[in-house]
């Protein structure tokens, strides 16, 4: 028994100082009920074990996670290039020890972001490593191409690049359909606990666990593509699970369902009010049988907006069912207005 609460009060911690806790045995020692000396003990272990590292002193003191493997290794893309292989000569046997779903979700991950790499990021060379914590494994997969979010923007004629990233969020997009079903980026940012892609000037991540969405336009421009891949090793999300979440009772396999955040649509601190507006974040939701529009973020919304989607788009495609969420009061209003319940 005091085994086994150990080692719950160690995966604690270690969560805690990967979260970025300031006061991590403060934490420990409220959930547990223990002393703070008692959960500062087991924080000193973890950093003699090498696990955590301390930097600083007494009070200003703060944890990192040290790295237990950091693996790295540069790709010649082409059209010779085998994802598979470089999964299975370069990264497998460092993830051996972990558990199956894990495994299969890294594999995933990283052939697919590689495959998109080669065949659409028009590089000379892709850079992979992976790097592995007590708490979580991160893959992160780095090309010298155009930019995912500027092939986007060419390839389907967008104004902005911008309009990529939402384009992406919805799924089913690519440029390249004799080639590719545009499924992939979709799955594997809802396959890990975080997935973010910096591209030129933009910075967009999605945290699935809290369903945090967040663009951010940098200064700078770096070329390119980069892309961050972070799950826990004790996750217990399944490939199988994500993609039911997807996927009608009907069409157990079939990618039918999608989940748009809409405030991935605004540019800036523009008002979601126009029917223009409204058909560019309806472009392609007719291929999904079942839409959710989460409206997180949006306090309110034009009486045309809402009219183009749910009175307009919906009778035009009866068999899409748009389910709409975290609606703001006024959003609601607007909502009903449009669809006179």
């Amino acid at each position: 028994m005091q085994k086994e609460k150990t080692s719950k009060i160690r995966e604690f911690l270690v969560r805690a100082v990967a979260d970025g806790q300031r006061s991590p045995t403060s934490l420990a020692a409220k959930h547990f009920g223990i002393t703070r000396q008692a959960a500062n003990w087991h924080l000193r272990n973890l950093v003699k074990e090498g696990l955590v590292v301390a930097s600083g002193r007494t009070r200003a003191r703060t944890y990192g996670l040290v790295a237990i493997v950091e693996k790295e290794h540069t790709v010649p893309l082409g059209p010779h290039v085998e994802e598979h292989r470089v999964w299975k000569n370069c990264f497998s046997d460092a993830l051996a020890d972990m558990s199956q779903n894990v495994l299969e979700i890294c594999e995933y991950g990283l052939t697919e972001i590689l495959n998109n790499a080669k065949d659409h990021s028009g590089g000379s060379a892709a850079k992979v490593s992976l790097r592995i914590t007590a708490a979580d494994i991160q893959i992160t997969v780095r090309d010298d191409g155009i930019g995912i979010f500027r092939k986007i923007k060419e390839g389907l004629g967008l104004s902005d690049e911008r309009e990529a990233i939402l384009e992406l969020a919805k799924g089913k997009i690519t440029t390249d359909p004799s080639r590719h079903t545009g499924e992939g980026v979709f799955f594997t940012s809802r396959m890990f606990d975080e997935f973010r892609i910096l591209s030129r000037h933009l910075f967009f991540s999605h945290k699935d666990m809290r369903g945090d969405w967040l663009v951010e336009a940098l200064e700078s421009e770096d070329q390119g593509t980069f892309v961050v891949m972070r799950i826990d090793r004790a996750s217990a999300r399944t490939m199988k699970g994500v993609y039911d979440r997807y996927a009608s009772e009907a069409n157990d396999f079939a990618f039918t369902r999608t989940h748009v955040a809409v405030r991935l649509l605004r540019i800036g601190k523009e008002s979601l009010v126009s029917r223009s507006q409204a058909k560019r974040l309806l472009a392609r939701l007719d291929r999904f049988e079942e839409v959710v529009l989460d409206f997180d973020g949006i306090n309110s919304i034009g009486q045309a907006f809402a009219d183009e989607i749910f009175r307009v788009f919906q009778n035009e495609h009866p068999k899409v069912r748009l389910i709409p969420v975290n609606e703001s009061p006024e959003v609601a209003r607007m909502i009903q207005r449009a669809t006179g319940s």
